[in-house]
C-alpha cells in the first residue's frame, strides 16, 4: 500500500504501533487488571490470570467488527469496485502463492522474521517469568518491567524501516540488506549481554536496548519484502509474516525445555546465524552482499493514490451519467 521510496518507514510505523499492543497488554493485564481479578476470584491467582484473558479477547472481537464495518480494502477503495471498473486485474491466488513460495529469498526473510518478531512474541511471554524467577519480583512489578519491551515499538520498528529506506537511497538493495544484517547481529549480541547481566537495573537497561534492535530488525525486514516478487507481494508478505509466530512457537518450546538463561542463550545464537544469512539474499535486478548486480532500480509499480485528478475524473463521469439519464 506504500510507494517503495518510503515503504520501510511506513511499514515500520504501522507494524510498530500495532505491536505497541504487546507492551500495553503487559501493563494493563499484569499490573492493572490482574490485581482487580484477584479480588473477584477471592485471591486465586491461577483463576484470576485465566479469567483476565477474556478482556483482550473481547477487545479483539469488537475491533474486528469495527474494521469490517468501517474500512476499505485498500487506499483506492473496495476490491470488488476496482475489479468492476477494470482498475484491479484478476490475480490467481494460487499463482501468487506459488511465485512467493519458490523464491529462496522469501524463506530467508521468513527465518529472519522468526528471529525478530518471533523473539518479540517469545519475550512478551517469557519476560514476566524471567524477572520473577531471577530477581524475585511480584507479577505486577515484573509485568510493568516487561511492558518496556513492547512499548519500544512506538519508535524502534519505524527507525528500522527508516534506516532501510535511507540505505536504499545510497546503496540500493545492498544497503537494505546491510541494515537487515546489522540489526539482527546487534540483536543477537544484546541477548547474550542481557542474559549475562546479574543486576536488576542492568537487565532492565539491556532489555530496553535489546528491544530496540529486535523491532528495528522487524522494520528492516519489511523494507526488503516488497522487492522480492512484485507480482506476489501479498503472498511474500504473508509467508514472511508467518515466520513471526512460527519463531515464537519454536522458541517457546526451547523455553519449556531449558532454564531461562540457557534458553535465552540458545535464542541469541540462532538470531546471530539468521543475521549471517543476509549474505545469501539476492533480489532480481539488484546487487546483494555477495551476488547479483544493480540493473533496474525501478522494479515495482505502485498504484497511484487518489488525488485531485481522480476526483475531477469522478465528477466528469457523474456529469456524463446525468446527461445520459436526461
Amino acid at each position: 500500500m506504500f510507494t517503495k521510496e518510503i515503504v520501510g518507514v511506513a511499514n515500520g510505523m504501522v507494524g510498530g504501533w500495532g505491536n505497541v499492543g504487546g507492551g500495553a497488554t503487559q501493563l494493563i493485564m499484569g499490573s492493572a487488571l490482574f490485581p482487580l481479578f484477584k479480588v473477584f476470584t477471592g485471591g486465586d491467582e491461577t483463576l484470576a490470570w485465566r479469567t483476565v484473558c477474556i478482556v483482550p479477547a473481547v477487545v479483539a472481537f469488537i475491533t474486528g467488527i469495527v474494521i469490517i464495518k468501517s474500512s476499505d480494502d485498500c487506499p483506492k477503495g473496495h476490491y470488488k469496485d476496482l475489479k468492476k471498473s477494470g482498475e484491479m486485474p484478476e490475480i490467481s491466488a494460487a499463482a501468487s502463492f506459488r511465485g512467493a513460495a519458490i523464491d529462496f529469498n522469501t524463506w530467508i526473510l521468513f527465518i529472519q522474521y522468526a528471529c525478530c518478531f518471533g523473539v518479540e512474541l517469545t519475550v512478551n511471554n517469557a519476560a514476566v517469568g524471567f524477572f520473577r524467577s531471577e530477581f524475585g519480583l511480584s507479577t505486577e512489578s515484573a509485568s510493568a518491567i516487561a511492558s518496556i519491551f513492547g512499548f519500544m515499538n512506538l519508535f524502534a520498528r519505524g527507525i528500522g524501516g527508516y534506516a532501510s529506506d535511507w540505505a536504499m537511497n545510497r546503496l540500493q538493495m545492498r544497503g537494505r540488506i546491510l541494515v537487515q544484517a546489522t540489526f539482527l547481529l546487534l540483536e543477537g549480541g544484546c541477548i547474550f549481554i542481557f542474559v549475562s547481566t546479574r543486576s536488576l537495573a542492568g537487565s532492565i537497561v539491556m532489555l530496553t536496548i535489546f528491544s530496540i534492535f529486535v523491532q528495528a530488525a522487524e522494520g528492516s525486514t519489511y523494507g526488503v519484502v516488497p522487492y522480492v516478487n512484485a507480482k506476489a507481494t501479498g503472498s511474500v508478505a504473508g509467508i514472511v509474516g508467518a515466520g513471526g509466530p512460527t519463531g515464537a512457537v519454536s522458541f517457546g518450546l526451547v523455553f519449556r525445555q531449558l532454564a531461562p538463561r540457557r534458553a535465552f542463550s540458545v535464542m541469541a545464537g540462532i538470531v546471530l546465524i539468521s543475521g549471517f544469512l543476509s549474505a545469501l539474499i539476492t533480489i532480481k535486478n539488484y546487487r546483494g552482499l555477495l551476488f547479483g548486480a544493480d540493473t533496474e532500480a525501478d522494479t515495482i509499480t505502485v498504484p497511484k493514490a487518489r488525488g485531485e485528478d481522480d476526483k475531477e475524473e469522478d465528477e466528469e463521469k457523474k456529469e456524463d451519467e446525468k446527461s445520459e439519464r436526461v
